[in-house]
């Protein structure tokens, strides 16, 4: 069997590769000295304007609608298996769940529950008008997961509120 050499290669660092200044116009504002630990990086700050009013209310509008995201799946989802609109393609509301949406149907019923408390628990104070906050019924600060809320889907509706 043959004995491996016993020579080993020197050890070469980056700076002893790269002792020149980059030339390439992508990297001109780099200089490589002796230590690439002392590199130098100039970086060009660049102003971003403020949001218009306008797109302060659209920003506003749409992280309501993500905060809302668990209720609208959760309702869309109550209405595809109860109308059992997946029957074309799937056997199953299991089976379409996994494929469509790659969870399980606990999954879903989870989020079906949390959809009705979310409803029971906006309906307090009459907030189901489209455009309110429904971040808060006014007293509360209103649940924005499913997760937040899925010990209460055991409650009765009058518990939940």
């Amino acid at each position: 069997m043959a004995k491996p050499s016993s020579r080993r290669k020197k050890a070469t660092s980056a700076a002893e590769i790269n002792s020149k200044p980059l030339n390439n116009s992508a990297n001109e504002a780099i200089s490589v000295e002796e230590n690439p630990a002392t590199a130098t990086i100039t970086v060009t700050a660049v102003e971003v304007p403020e949001l218009t009013e306008e797109e302060q209310r659209d920003r506003l509008h749409l992280e309501r609608r993500v905060e809302r995201a668990f209720f609208e799946a959760g309702k869309a989802l109550m209405e595809l298996r109860d109308r059992r609109l997946y029957r074309s393609t799937h056997k199953t509301f299991e089976e379409y769940c996994r494929d469509r949406f790659a969870h399980s149907r606990q999954q879903s019923n989870y989020l079906i529950a949390a959809a009705s408390v979310y409803e029971n628990l906006t309906t307090i104070g009459c907030q189901n008008v489209e455009n309110q906050n429904l971040t808060t019924n006014g007293t509360q600060i209103m649940p924005t997961s499913e997760r937040q809320v899925r010990s209460m889907t055991k409650l009765e509706p009058q518990q939940q509120q």
